[in-house]
């Protein structure tokens, strides 16, 4: 049975963490929590962990998978973070943004199905937070659910869909928004909104509208 544990979502157990990020790095899959909702995490460079979490979730190998970071500075090692991307990432990130730029191939090309691009998400949730900086490298950012099926809320959520093919969950409780993120694809020459989430297509605009100081 996986083993579950508990953290304060304001002060995550570090021992818990530590142990979460080793089996990372071990190849294993992790359920962590986020913002918006629970994620599955695999070593975002490794070919097998991130091939773990396609066969966990049915996803289909044609559907990119984004990752999550816990700074600019490691979006940019998953990335290449333009000018446009970079402003997006400072107005608001760490927050519930997956931005689309192209990847680096320091990362498994299976998260990017082809496609040469990648979304990059930096959670503004402790918990994932540091278990990113423990891992010190991108982890996979997917909900930790079965593909098609709804989204996970809450830990409970992704081990009632998951709990079969995961090695460790994270658990602090329900998520504070209980919606996907927004996506958008700064790649191209002007910004595609993929998917709008809590972050309206208006207050990206106007960030990207305002004049740089």
């Amino acid at each position: 049975m996986v083993e579950v544990a508990e953290v304060d979502s304001e002060a995550p157990s570090r021992s818990v963490i530590e142990r979460a990020a080793r089996i990372i790095k071990e190849g294993g899959l992790v359920i962590y929590p986020t913002e918006t909702v629970y994620g599955l995490a695999a070593d975002a460079r490794s070919d097998e962990g991130v091939a773990r979490v396609f066969e966990a979730k049915s996803r289909p190998l044609e559907n990119p998978i984004s990752v999550a970071v816990s700074s600019l500075e490691m979006a940019g090692e998953a990335g290449e973070i333009s000018s446009r991307a970079g402003r997006l990432f400072r107005e608001f990130m760490p927050g519930p943004l997956s931005i689309i730029v192209k990847a680096r191939s320091s990362l498994s090309k299976l998260l990017s199905a082809g496609t040469g691009k990648i979304g990059i998400r930096f959670p503004d949730h402790l918990a994932a937070q540091k278990l990113i900086e423990e891992f010190g490298e991108p982890i996979t950012s997917t909900s930790a659910n079965i593909s098609g099926r709804p989204a996970p809320f809450t830990a409970q959520d992704a081990l009632d869909q998951l709990g079969d093919h995961v090695d460790f969950a994270i658990d602090s409780g329900s998520v504070r928004i209980c919606r996907p993120s927004t996506v958008v694809d700064a790649t191209g020459e002007e910004l595609e909104i993929v998917r709008e989430g809590p972050i309206s297509v208006e207050k990206l605009k106007a960030a990207l509208d305002r004049p740089r100081e």
